[in-house]
């Protein structure tokens, strides 16, 4: 028997970035899912800006720093616009801002959230920028605020002045009562006069200062448009990032997805090649067996398999397994079975799962009054199946009237090696992990196949390879299933046909055509 032929993986191409792109596009929901939150999300955005406007007002500052030293100081040094943007920030010119607004005080801090105080660079500009649900309420807002921080920085010098004047004021009185006394003293009398003189017009010039500290060089108006981005940019803002959420989401499913989803994954996990794919065949209503009985990609992807088992020209036992509980253990073993026939070898399948819906209430069977004469080949409470245009093979049933499904392999196997022309078996075998006495008769078996589908685990994989390893069974390799059409689908592919790839046998193909493998996508 020769070995299994290496499968060319489609997904195994070189390139890793094609692999993660097929990964992310079978959660295709997930990356809607992910586009349609962040569109909601700009669209929200954009309906929430669009009952926002701004309104802003510019005030130019002016220097009122220490009225006694402003002597050879440059203006800019006098004032540091940092300190005053945020005063003009602060709760205190909020409070006066809520008061000019005609609103109570504890509204303050609500006004706050609405504001926002910049300084242009190397300017003396304060600009007050204020958004409201309305535009002549953000106009008005602006403008309150920029009168609040002239009014406090106007009660700020005010307050400077005053304390000014009064430290003179109180000098000058101390001066006048030092004169009083040094009256005889006529020079020192005359130095503290010139002194106090001195004092008054000093306060004179302070009091005469002026102490409004800015002006206002341009007043809020009423905006005409909304604030922030257009509905369209906002639009396309809120698709570009859905678009990164649903590749986020889609990787983060393919990395918790604990399913193979592709031969490469299979190959992985099993320790053994991919004989083949599957690809989707019949709706579950229709006929089990496809090889003999219709024609398409699924009955030339068995033939395929057939060919890569290696008993298709001689004698032996495969065992066809499943991981878990499926029926595609029975499909792939009854449509063998049928391609061996068709090779003209005498075939045996045998049902050894007799937990499942039986295979002979799923096959065209031979009734027993069309039999002419007994058939030799035939096991021993046997049953024939016609397989159409690919023959007849025996069938089977495993475990009838009590028996265990293991003493009908041994029994086949022993009634083909008294024959002539030892056949071909082929056991539909229980599932691997749920029942693995189906590995008992592991000397009878020249090798396992194993069928995977769309649901089939890694760890179901891993376990699975390891029970085969250790049984001293040869495992031959896995097949993808990609299971059966559901509802409409099917009649789709009856009515529009579809270009496929048909599975042959490398070096069987006519002359200049190259080899091609079925693969599925499930």
């Amino acid at each position: 028997m020769t070995g299994p032929i290496p499968f060319d993986d489609r997904f195994g191409e070189p390139d890793q970035l094609r692999d993660q792109l097929r990964l992310l596009l079978r959660h295709r929901v997930a990356m809607a899912l992910g586009v349609a939150l962040g569109l909601l999300g700009g669209l929200a955005m954009a309906l929430y800006d669009a009952g926002t406007y701004s309104s802003t007002s510019d005030v130019l500052v002016r220097a009122g720093a220490d009225p006694f030293d402003t002597v050879s100081v440059p203006v800019d040094n006098q004032i540091s616009m940092s300190t005053e943007q945020q005063i003009a920030a602060s709760a205190a010119v909020a409070v006066r801002a809520a008061q000019a607004l005609g609103q109570p005080d504890s509204r303050a801090a609500a006004l706050q959230d609405h504001l926002r105080v910049t300084n242009p660079a190397k300017s003396q500009m304060l600009r007050f920028e204020f958004t409201a649900s309305a535009p002549q309420r953000a106009a008005r807002g602006a403008d309150a605020f920029a009168e609040a921080y002239l009014a406090d920085r106007r009660s700020r010098n005010d307050a400077a002045v005053l304390r000014a004047v009064d430290g003179m004021r109180t000098q000058i009185t101390a001066l006048t009562r030092q004169t009083r006394k040094d009256w005889d003293n006529s020079a020192d009398g005359a130095a503290v006069q010139s002194e106090i003189g001195s004092l008054r017009k000093r306060v004179a010039e302070i009091s005469s200062r002026d102490t409004s500290g800015g002006d206002i060089v341009r007043r809020g108006a009423a905006p005409a448009l909304p604030s922030g981005p257009g509905t369209g940019t906002l639009a396309v803002l809120g698709l570009a990032g859905g678009a990164v959420l649903g590749i986020l989401l889609a990787w983060l499913c393919s990395a918790l997805d604990s399913r193979v989803r592709s031969a490469r994954e299979v190959q992985a996990a099993l320790g053994a090649p991919v004989l083949g794919s599957l690809p989707a065949g019949p709706r579950a209503d229709d006929a089990l067996l496809t090889v003999g009985r219709t024609d398409g990609a699924r009955a030339q992807a068995y033939r395929s398999l057939a060919f890569r088992t290696g008993l298709s020209g001689g004698a032996g036992c495969l065992l066809v397994v499943t991981p878990r509980a499926d029926d595609s253990a029975g499909a792939v073993a009854a449509n063998l079975a049928a391609a061996f026939a068709e090779c003209g070898r005498e075939v045996v399948l045998v049902d050894a799962d007799p937990d499942a819906h039986g295979l002979a209430a799923r096959l065209p069977l031979v009734p027993a009054e069309e039999r002419t004469e007994p058939d030799p080949s035939l096991p021993e409470g046997g049953d024939l199946v016609d397989a159409g245009s690919a023959g007849r093979f025996a069938l089977c049933r495993g475990g009838r009237t009590g028996r265990s499904p293991l003493t009908d392999v041994s029994q086949a196997m022993d009634q083909a090696a008294s024959g002539t022309c030892p056949p071909t078996t082929v056991v539909a075998g229980r599932p691997l992990l749920e029942h693995p006495d189906a590995l008992v008769a592991a000397q009878h078996y020249a090798g396992v196949v194993v069928v995977t589908g769309r649901d089939t685990r890694r760890d179901d994989l891993r376990q699975t390879g390891e029970l085969i390893s250790c049984s001293g069974v040869r495992l031959l390799g896995a097949v993808i299933d990609a299971g059966r059409v559901r509802g409409g689908a099917a009649v789709l592919r009856r009515v529009k046909p579809r270009l496929r790839t048909e599975s042959v046998l490398p070096g069987t193909q006519p002359a200049g055509q190259h080899d091609t493998v079925t693969v599925s996508r499930g």
